[in-house]
């Protein structure tokens, strides 16, 4: 009878685990569809998108829109700090060393591929210049991208992904989401280079066991890269 009892249990665990994963594949798959559609739909963004405050109003909605179906929908019931990778590294020290190793891995892998590929601009998020009369809807959306983004997209990748996907083994799981992740953003060009980033970002995750480091480089490298945008 036990043994029986623990086979229904574990079997119901795996229907669980399966309905969860579904669910994020349909999630990240119709993010991919979306991105993609409307690329074709509307072609290039106009350059000065990050001077207008309803993009940074939009972008903060659906990413709340985002975070709400990951947290109560694919992560419902589950223990957050465990999906979500939501707990302290090993250790701080190691884990910032192993974020500041990722951060450079991103500027020299990805940043090579993105010059060598002409696709640096294909996002639509880097101003022709500095505009100072448009210095609070840039602001605005420097929060966005380089804050709010960058932290449910770690969650959504590398925290409920990562965990999902674990079930494959750690190499499936980083390669896996790196892929979703690449192909969420609905670029074309700019693919390979999305797709170093996750690979390099999920490392950082798994090194650390924790998903704090690798939101600390997603963030610094978007921030970075907005900076740099209007400086040049």
């Amino acid at each position: 009878v036990a043994m029986g009892g623990l086979s229904d249990e574990t079997g119901r665990d795996d229907a669980r685990w399966g309905s969860r994963l579904a669910g994020w594949l349909l999630l990240v798959g119709a993010l991919a569809t979306l991105g993609y559609a409307s690329r074709a739909a509307g072609g290039k963004p106009e350059s000065d998108v990050l001077y207008r405050y309803e993009t940074a109003v939009g972008s903060v909605i659906l990413y709340a829109i985002l975070l709400a179906i990951v947290v109560f929908a694919v992560g419902n019931g589950l223990p957050k700090a465990d999906f979500f990778a939501l707990r302290r590294p090993r250790s701080w020290p190691r884990a910032l060393g192993w974020a500041l190793a990722g951060y450079v891995a991103i500027f020299v892998g990805a940043g090579l591929l993105l010059i060598g590929l002409d696709a640096g601009d294909e996002q639509g998020l880097t101003p022709d210049g500095w505009d100072s009369s448009r210095a609070g809807a840039y602001a605005a959306n420097f929060v966005a991208v380089a804050l709010v983004g960058p932290i449910v997209e770690e969650l959504v990748y590398r925290g409920a992904g990562l965990s999902l996907l674990l079930r494959f083994g750690p190499g499936i799981a980083v390669v896996a989401t790196a892929i979703c992740f690449g192909l969420g953003h609905g670029l074309v060009l700019a693919l390979p280079a999305l797709v170093v980033f996750g690979l390099v970002t999920g490392f950082v995750r798994l090194r650390t066991d924790s998903i704090y480091p690798a939101m600390l480089v997603h963030c610094a490298f978007n921030a970075t890269s907005l900076i740099v945008s209007v400086a040049t």
